[in-house]
This record gives C-alpha cells, sequence and structure tokens, in this order.
C-alpha cells in the first residue's frame, strides 16, 4: 500500500506537468492563421512557447528536485493571475485564471507534497 502511494506521489505531478505544458503549447497554434512568412512565423511560434518551454525546464529540474517544481509550478499561476488583472477586471478573466493558474497551483502542490513525503521518509 506504501509503495503504491508513493509510486503515486512521485509521478502525478510529473505526469499533470507533461499535459499542462502541451495545453499552453497548444495556444501558440494560432500563430498560423497569419499571412506571414516562414520566418515571421517561426518567432512567433518561438515567442508564443517560452512560458511552456519555461515549465519544460522546471520541470526537468524539478524532476529530481521536486521542491523546485512546487515552487516554481505556485510561482507560475501567481505570475499569471497577477498579469491577468493588470487588465480592466471582466468576469470571464475568473474563467482564464481557473484554467490556466488552477492546475499551476494544483501541480506545485503536489510536487511539495512529493517533497515533504521524501523528506520525512
Amino acid at each position: 500500500m506504501q509503495k503504491n502511494v508513493s509510486k503515486f506521489v512521485f509521478w502525478t505531478p510529473r505526469i499533470l506537468s507533461i499535459i499542462f505544458i502541451l495545453f499552453l503549447a497548444l495556444f501558440s497554434l494560432d500563430v498560423f492563421e497569419s499571412e506571414s512568412g516562414f520566418w515571421q512565423i517561426m518567432l512567433g511560434l518561438f515567442i508564443h512557447n517560452i512560458p511552456a518551454l519555461a515549465l519544460l525546464a522546471v520541470l526537468l529540474i524539478s524532476w529530481k528536485y521536486e521542491i523546485v517544481g512546487g515552487i516554481a509550478f505556485i510561482l507560475a499561476g501567481l505570475i499569471y493571475i497577477v498579469l491577468l488583472m493588470r487588465n480592466p477586471f471582466e468576469w470571464y478573466m475568473i474563467a482564464w485564471a481557473l484554467q490556466i493558474a488552477g492546475p499551476a497551483f494544483f501541480i506545485g502542490i503536489l510536487f511539495i507534497l512529493g517533497w515533504k513525503k521524501k523528506r520525512v521518509a
């Protein structure tokens, strides 16, 4: 039983991180709708994927050091909310915050739980 819980706490934040990063990368596909040239599309694709690439780097580091993933994903959620609130408030922004920052907070909490479990054991 204890080994199953350990596997769950170990793998869940990592798998959810991969899914979340792929979800963020999907937003960059709107670059292909424009009538831009090849290099402009590549630049736009890179710029749109900077958050996903940053979280990918965090995931690679947090694969071994879970506290890094916990702090970084929670900070990513907070930064998204702060950037979102710079605009005048509209009610649909709550849905945006829940869809982007919510999973980031959840993944961060799971990484911290895994880190605490490893420290106690």
